[in-house]
């Protein structure tokens, strides 16, 4: 890996060699956790009203629940898609009640809006939520106007990472070339198919620390090759890279 998590004061890989950037046209941010970071919280509010959902499917108590829940975000890629295979239940209500949150927690954050506006080429988001959810978040950090489309799970076909098949489907209709484009990811398993298909790929830990609260398998793999940077900052990295593409 090019780089290492910051130590919580803002480390993002200044010291490393991000002129591997250069040529990048396309940048593609997952959502949650990674266009915000992961103090905010934000997720936890969906994560609890996944659960809701569950119980009030299935009949059961919200700890019984939330294993079943996390069984199927394993071995789905998404609770969604373990729902709908094992119980065939309409995506539409699912994703309607689990995003029926309250987003003031995410707050603007300018400096990232900069860096965003400033990177060469298009960019994009790619996430296992839905549209509305997305589109709410960005509003919310003051991003919105600096992407140019919004890739979600109802556009995958309800297909979620880390299936090859729904990069390779976002790629087919955005016409990103791979080779040319970054993916910005906060899990591991999300960007060994991105680095398989030739982007560089950069994972967005939690800030100050590497002690997460997660599922041990989901941070699986920090070290490993298919992980070319990471950092607890991304706003501070995206900076550093621009400063990189001028310099190089």
């Amino acid at each position: 890996m090019s780089g290492a998590p910051g130590s919580g004061e803002g480390g993002h890989a200044h010291t490393y060699d991000l002129r591997a950037f250069t040529g990048v046209e396309a940048w593609v941010f997952d959502l949650d956790n990674t266009l915000y970071p992961a103090h905010v919280n934000l997720f936890a509010q969906i994560d609890k009203r996944i659960s809701e959902y569950i119980a009030r499917l299935l009949s059961m108590d919200e700890v019984t629940a939330r294993i079943r829940q996390k069984e199927y975000y394993r071995d789905y890629g998404t609770t969604l898609r373990g729902l709908m295979l094992e119980h065939q239940i309409e995506p539409d209500d699912f994703l309607a009640y689990v995003h029926d949150i309250d987003y003031s927690p995410v707050q603007p954050d300018p400096k990232l809006g900069e860096a965003i506006a400033a990177l060469p080429g298009r960019k994009f988001i790619f996430t296992n939520g839905d549209r509305p959810h997305a589109e709410r978040t960005a509003a919310a950090l003051g991003i919105t106007d600096h992407f140019e489309d919004i890739f979600d799970i109802v556009a995958a076909g309800l297909m979620p990472k880390p299936n090859r098949e729904t990069y390779e489907l976002f790629l087919k209709k955005t016409g990103v070339a791979p080779a040319r484009a970054a993916m910005f990811e906060d899990l591991t398993r999300n960007l060994l198919v991105p680095h398989k298909l030739g982007m560089r790929t950069v994972l967005i830990v939690p800030q100050g620390t590497r002690e997460v609260f997660r599922e041990a398998w989901e941070m699986e793999g920090q070290d490993a090759p298919h992980v070319d940077f990471a950092t607890d900052d991304l706003g501070g990295f995206l900076h550093a890279v621009l400063g990189a593409l001028k310099t190089g």
